[in-house]
């Protein structure tokens, strides 16, 4: 069972010491560009483990994550639409870019998420890994058709241009093909050849993990200044929203896919968490009328640090209850 000394992992740990030293403006600050390195490190990683793991199971057998995985990446980003439009009450185009961002997922909660589960030795399906590749670029083509309706089709053709530009960068975003190339290398390399280069990713993967959360872990202490741009209905929506997504999950992951706990917790996970790097980039392009304080606000500085602070630990006491 779950209990507070689970979450004294040292990646956890370190976000938290991040925050802090924000907080207490201390003048610890990352190397340029370091925190994108750190990205793709822990991308690769995911993507190798996850690409071996495939390499073991019958194709057949993914066939329902994939399908689960489009499923998530379209229909969430339409419930945090209606929900923003209906009940928060916020502008058209504003809602669209945010609902986008739900959608998507969080390569360093998921990442988060597995760190918890091997610090309690819980074993865990493949399938999220492959869950968590896909779900990034439904969301962006989503939170683009938003857009458009919002619009009411007006405009000179520069829609039409920006729809094709975002529909060609949704599906060659740097993470997306960092994640499926990995996946394919470890599918189908030589195990000779992968058992050279996976110390690399072994043995230093918790370790870049936690300076990844300690560099979030700043970063979200600097949107604390927002909030009072963003208003309490989003601030309640920032924290409502995924925990309605990973409710959706906990329901996919344990009765569509009939995952274990841990599988379980992970597409739990994948529903509750907001994008906050390949998404942001694509909805100021697609929407520049949306306001980056909101939408980077919402994602990076309140359901980002929820979901590793409070959200992992009760994903995953939701998953061993549905499992008794």
């Amino acid at each position: 069972m779950f209990s507070l000394s689970n979450m004294l992992i040292p990646a956890i740990l370190f976000f938290a010491l991040g925050f802090l030293a924000q907080l207490i403006r201390s003048d610890l600050k990352f190397p340029p560009d370091l925190a994108k390195t750190l990205s793709i490190y822990l991308l690769v990683g995911i993507g190798l483990h996850g690409g071996m793991e495939l390499a073991k199971i019958d194709p057949a057998d993914a066939i329902g994550a994939v399908a689960a995985a489009l499923g998530l990446g379209f229909g969430l980003p339409i419930v945090a639409y209606f929900i923003l439009s209906l009940v928060v009450r916020i502008d058209r185009l504003n809602a669209a870019a945010i609902a986008a961002h739900y959608g998507s997922v969080s390569a360093g909660t998921f990442v988060t998420a597995i760190a918890f589960l091997d610090s309690l030795k819980i074993p865990y399906e493949s399938h999220p890994v492959i869950m968590l590749a896909i779900m990034e670029s439904p969301a962006i083509i989503i939170g683009l058709a938003l857009a458009n309706m919002a619009r009411k089709g007006g405009g000179n053709g520069h829609g039409k241009r920006v729809s094709r530009e975002l529909v060609h960068d949704a599906f060659t975003n740097g993470s997306v093909v960092l994640l499926l190339g990995s996946m394919l290398i470890g599918a189908i390399a030589q195990p000779a050849g992968l058992d050279k280069i996976m110390p690399f990713y072994d043995t230093m993967f918790m370790g870049v993990l936690s300076l990844f959360l300690l560099d979030m872990g700043m970063e979200a202490a600097r949107r604390i200044g927002d909030f009072k741009k963003v208003g309490p209905s989003l601030l309640v929506f920032g924290i409502a929203m995924p925990l309605i997504g990973g409710a959706i999950g906990l329901a996919v992951g344990h009765w569509l896919l009939g995952f274990g706990v841990g599988g379980t917790m992970l597409v739990a996970v994948l529903g509750a968490s907001a994008s906050y790097i390949a998404v942001p980039p694509a909805m100021r392009l697609a929407i520049p009328e949306a306001s980056p304080a909101l939408f980077l606000t919402l994602s990076l500085g309140v359901t980002f640090p929820f979901n590793i602070i409070v959200g992992i630990p009760l994903y995953f006491s939701a998953a061993q209850w549905l499992a008794r």
